[in-house]
């Protein structure tokens, strides 16, 4: 943990008042609420403004985001994931994003968790997929036994709704439909929702082909953005 308190304790020298207040983070006590002003975060005093600091998480190591992101404490995980996305954000060398990519999957065991998998797997995993051409990264996460896998590879694929591609997640969504876990459904209708967002008549499409067999968590989510009378008329239809 030394080298991380180092990196913090330089970034915190060379940044102005008004700096600190724009760029620092939110940081919360495991069940004991928000830190105060002046409260310490890993040997650092937290400033007034608690905005994620973009500014110095790409500059953190690798080797000390491991020791980071494998603490018990869910917002050490937290935060060394913000971290992660800012540097593979930041960095325009492949080869650097090649490690952040594989430093991500060895620690797959540490991203486990509803709040550490959603903007994590997308901005990380699925934009490195959609522009490097790699769906077999997602394809054989989709495929795994593990749910926090199988949940990680369907909302990897945000990025490719964002970019208007619908075709991999609706390939994951179907495989995964039957799935036992409550959390995988609501992943699997959050995705759909957000394909719904991008053009209303793929979800529509989509639907209309397997709203029958859609767990209702899945389906009330996926719905959930459309006109009243149209979610009305699919939930009629699952009495």
């Amino acid at each position: 943990m030394k080298g991380i308190i180092k990196e913090i304790e330089e970034a915190l020298a060379v940044l102005s008042i008004p700096e600190k207040a724009a760029f620092f983070p939110k940081f919360f006590k495991t069940g004991k609420g928000e830190y105060g002003e002046g409260d310490l975060f890993l040997g650092v005093k937290v400033p007034d403004q608690r905005s994620v600091a973009k500014e110095y998480y790409s500059k953190i190591d690798l080797k000390d985001l491991s020791t980071l992101l494998s603490s018990k404490y869910h917002e050490h995980r937290l935060t060394a994931l913000f971290m992660l996305i800012s540097k593979f954000e930041k960095t325009k060398d492949k080869t650097v994003k090649e490690e952040v990519v594989q430093f991500y999957l060895d620690h797959l065991p540490h991203v486990n968790n509803w709040d550490l998998v959603d903007s994590s797997c997308y901005k990380i995993l699925g934009r490195y997929a959609f522009e490097n051409g790699k769906e077999e990264l997602l394809r054989n996460l989709s495929d795994s036994e593990e749910m926090w896998h199988k949940r990680i590879a369907v909302v990897g694929t945000m990025h490719y709704v964002k970019k208007g591609s619908f075709e991999l997640t609706k390939e994951f969504v179907t495989k995964n439909l039957k799935h036992t876990h409550d959390l995988m459904h609501k992943a699997n209708g959050w995705l759909l929702r957000e394909m719904g967002e991008k053009n209303e008549a793929e979800l529509i499409s989509f639907l209309n082909k397997h709203y029958q067999e859609m767990p209702r968590t899945c389906l009330r989510y996926a719905i959930e953005k459309l006109d009243e009378e149209v979610r009305q008329d699919y939930l009629k239809g699952r009495i």
